[in-house]
């Protein structure tokens, strides 16, 4: 994979958003152009949806990716100007993780007049009427994987709080349910200090509200769940500032870094709820390959979830996750 990487580092094109296909249209039929739009492109999880993205492509040979994000995971504005765009280009197909499951609708149904078919990844869209696919992990059940290692984490009793991350992220929202429900119906005894908090989407915003909550509740609160990669990542580091609590306080997060993992190896994280992101990006483009050359899709492609702790997280397929691939401009 690392040199599958390095290959298609070679091969950006020169605005920095485009991955160019390796060998043209294989056995000469039509050579596709395929806009894929995350998200943002900071965070490691999206460098590794763009690994996978350009296995596809070097894959299949007749698909140039043109993948290019907001800077801000909270630029509702920027992303739907990135999808207009993409439709004047006249690109043959969109591959998008929408900011905000309302906000893209309507973006998304103008594409499809004009002629252009949409698969959603990552997260989802409020009326799903106007897309091909939408390839995602089970966002629920990843909140409810959550509830049940908390749950085993603290013997089924005591307080917790749950950060959430931005209004609007489907992706998130799914698994601040999932987590909440599973927790009300299974697991009564454990208290919910706090559930209505955003952290927003930047790393520094998520340490602020993360230390305010540890300045409120930090010598009641057992337990901590966040929900995506910056707001846990914020928490880390509010936990850290509060040195009494860190190690002390059961803390899951959700998706992989450099400082998570070695976090839970210093006994300072106590679960990473895991995607697989490089095998989104792969699915995701595939699928709209797949529905352009008139072949039946899955209207629903999951693309699995699990949950690394200490104990596991060195098994070889644990690892894997841990660490995925990620595209090096």
């Amino acid at each position: 994979m690392e040199k599958l990487v390095a290959l298609f580092a070679c091969l950006c094109l020169a605005a920095g958003c485009g991955t160019a296909p390796s060998g043209g249209a294989a056995g000469g039929g039509k050579a596709y152009r395929v806009a894929v739009i995350p998200k943002g492109t900071t965070h490691e999880f999206w460098q590794s949806v763009h690994a996978g993205a350009a296995q596809a492509a070097e894959e299949l040979g007749n698909v140039e990716v043109l993948w290019k994000g907001p800077l801000q995971e909270s630029d509702r504005e920027g992303q739907i100007s990135l999808v207009q765009d993409f439709v004047t280009r006249g690109v043959d197909g969109i591959v998008l993780a929408p900011l905000d499951s309302q906000a893209l609708v309507s973006v998304v149904k103008s594409a499809k007049e004009d002629g252009i078919p949409t698969v959603i990844f990552d997260s989802g869209l409020a009326d799903e009427t106007d897309i091909v696919s939408y390839v995602a992990t089970d966002n629920y059940r990843c909140g409810a994987l959550a509830a049940q290692h908390m749950a085993k984490l603290l013997s089924g009793k005591g307080r917790v709080i749950l950060l959430r991350y931005n209004v609007g992220s489907e992706s998130t929202e799914q698994r601040e349910e999932g987590f909440l429900d599973s927790l009300a119906k299974e697991f009564p005894q454990i208290e919910i200090l706090s559930s209505n908090q955003y952290s927003g989407t930047s790393f520094e915003d998520a340490l602020t509200k993360s230390q305010q909550l540890l300045l409120k509740f930090g010598d009641e609160v057992d337990g901590i769940f966040t929900v995506c990669e910056p707001n846990s990542t914020g928490m880390l580091g509010a936990l850290a500032g509060r040195g009494e609590l860190a190690g002390k306080v059961k803390f899951i997060a959700f998706d992989p870094n450099a400082r998570l993992i070695q976090a839970m190896r210093d006994g300072k994280v106590d679960g990473i709820v895991l995607q697989d992101p490089v095998k989104m990006g792969y699915l995701a483009v595939k699928t709209m390959v797949d529905h352009l050359e008139g072949k039946a899709v899955e209207k629903r492609i999951s693309t699995g979830e699990h949950i690394a702790t200490p104990a596991n997280m060195d098994e070889p397929a644990m690892a894997q996750l841990l660490k995925p691939a990620q595209f090096e401009d």
